[in-house]
């Protein structure tokens, strides 16, 4: 097949996925977006905006909406799937029937496999086949941000060698740099549980901790997160870039995460249900929290700022009980013998 007429396919009409879409269509690249629902797809189309998650920013001219999935599959061989990590499963299910030997694969979806553990990869791998070419973005990136243009970079890491050169091209314009990784597999873990960290650090803010036990919780955060990584193969240095430290930064210290956001309502007092409710959107690190839990559980690896999190997620124990028991554990050198983070 050669008769695509778009550059690229977006799955996902939320805040980021629209912000992707118009990104890419502000080049003057034919784009479509798909949205699940039609009435919402319809009025987007019409009013060349997403009212609902960033009501200030005028759609491209080549930017299309449709609720139609076959329809938006087979438009370009160049699908990017941005839609929360329980959903990832079912929709590449849904697209299968659709996807024939040149298309390539690409999701900005941060977070892993509920009812498994598993990276969205290995998910893909098993809908798809491993045949399919992969890559993952990931990166310190909020969507209203991207969406008006403003300075941002991300990195990309694919499982094919001219995938990831062309999909970077593709994304790349003049506000929104492309960093090329090699490591998929740790920018998927970084994805995913820098959202637990950034509700430790909103939880901290919510008790009114201050600035000091902020960093603490990201610098050992960050620990956390490398050590696991290491456990499933990845590289000690992508966590010192964008998909790793990078989005870790962002996540924890700005009022746009809704992680660290649900993390402070709750130290303020709020339930978590109440919490939930008042955001009003996905808020991955609560469901990944439990997954990670799991995880580490699996492969030995020590993860207390996770695991004090996963207590006052799902049974209950109070935010400043947790904060304490992380500061009473016993006394240990910051960095073991090979200079990494302990």
């Amino acid at each position: 097949m050669s008769d695509y007429r778009c550059a690229l396919s977006v799955l996902g009409a939320g805040s980021y996925g629209t912000a992707l879409a118009q990104s890419t269509a502000s080049k003057g690249l034919p784009v479509m977006l798909w949205a699940r629902n039609e009435e919402k797809a319809q009025q987007m189309q019409q009013t060349r905006c997403n009212s609902k998650y960033l009501p200030n920013v005028k759609l491209a001219d080549t930017l299309t909406v449709s609720s139609d999935l076959k329809e938006v599959i087979t438009a370009s061989k160049n699908i990017l799937v941005v839609l929360p990590s329980h959903t990832f499963g079912k929709v590449l299910r849904d697209i299968k029937p659709y996807f024939s030997s040149e298309h390539r694969l690409a999701w900005a979806t941060k977070g892993l496999e509920l009812e498994t553990g598993k990276l969205l990869s290995e998910v893909a791998d098993e809908v798809l086949g491993d045949k399919v070419p992969k890559a993952f973005i990931s990166g310190p990136t909020f969507a209203k941000e991207l969406a008006r243009g403003s300075p941002t970079a991300i990195a990309v890491a694919a499982t094919d060698g001219n995938f990831l050169k062309e999909f970077s091209e593709l994304l790349h314009t003049r506000t929104f740099k492309i960093y090329e990784s090699n490591d998929i597999i740790g920018m998927q873990l970084g994805g995913a549980i820098k959202n637990v960290i950034a509700i430790g650090a909103g939880l901290s803010d919510g008790l009114g901790f201050g600035a000091n036990a902020r960093v603490a919780l990201i610098t050992r955060g960050l620990a956390e997160m490398t050590r696991l990584g290491e456990a499933y193969g990845a590289s000690y240095t992508c966590f010192m870039g964008l998909a790793g430290l990078g989005d870790l930064l962002l996540t924890c210290t700005d009022n746009q995460s809704r992680n660290r956001t649900f993390g402070y309502y709750i130290g303020q007092g709020m339930s978590v249900d109440a919490a939930l409710s008042k955001i009003g959107q996905v808020v991955e690190g609560y469901t990944m929290t439990k997954v990670l839990d799991t995880l580490a559980k699996r492969v030995d690896v020590q993860m207390p700022i996770c695991n004090e999190i996963y207590e006052v997620l799902y049974e209950g124990k109070p935010g400043r009980d947790a904060a304490l028991t992380l500061l009473g554990r016993s006394l240990k050198p910051e960095y073991d013998a090979d200079q990494t983070l302990e």
